[in-house]
């Protein structure tokens, strides 16, 4: 089941998976579901494998099925669960409340967490932030890393390819003017 903060498109993504899935494969999703749960695997990315490899089952639709199959796990339509288990270091979490207000204000902005990040969306997905060692903050932007000079290219991220340009941020008052005008220009280009 999909979670309540999606954005529209979000929404339209997760019914076309889910509509297709009996049309492409064959099975229902309540057919998938048990299946799944005879899976010999207890991880989310070894069930994921086992899925690929023992029925051709790709990782967009074999998450979804494993989302029902196994509710009662950390998913990602319980967020804040994963806001919760990701956010747990004091330092990281006063910066990523402070991303949050900032994103938040941005009319349209849907919040969504994942294990190893919280991202921020309008149609697309604009930033994404993940905590890193000693209370620091990788936030991820879609927008040109050479609009700043705080700025980097991304060299390996797990958030949105559209995040082209990412930032560390050492303290909630490094969410300044100059984060929150950056926020807002990939929001923009949402």
């Amino acid at each position: 089941m999909p979670p309540a903060n999606l954005t529209e498109r979000q929404e339209k993504w997760f019914a076309s998976v889910r509509a297709s899935l009996e049309r492409e494969t064959g099975r229902s999703m309540t057919e998938w579901v048990a299946i799944a749960r005879t899976c010999p695997e207890t991880g989310h990315r070894a069930r994921l494998k086992w899925f690929k490899d023992t029925h051709g089952l790709l990782q967009n639709r074999a998450s979804m099925v494993l989302g029902e199959a196994f509710p009662s796990q950390m998913h990602w339509s319980e967020p804040d669960t994963l806001i919760e288990a990701l956010w747990t270091d004091t330092a990281s979490r006063e910066i990523y409340e402070a991303l949050d207000r900032a994103a938040m204000t941005l009319d349209g902005a849907v919040r969504t967490a994942r294990k190893g990040y919280t991202a921020w969306s309008r149609k697309v997905q604009f930033a994404a932030a993940r905590p890193v060692k000693r209370g620091k903050v990788m936030l991820g932007l879609g927008v040109p890393a050479d609009i700043a000079p705080s700025l980097e290219t991304p060299r390996s991220e797990s958030w949105s390819e559209r995040l082209t340009a990412r930032t560390l941020l050492a303290t909630s008052g490094g969410v300044d003017d100059t984060v929150r005008h950056l926020l807002k220009a990939a929001w923009q280009n949402a």
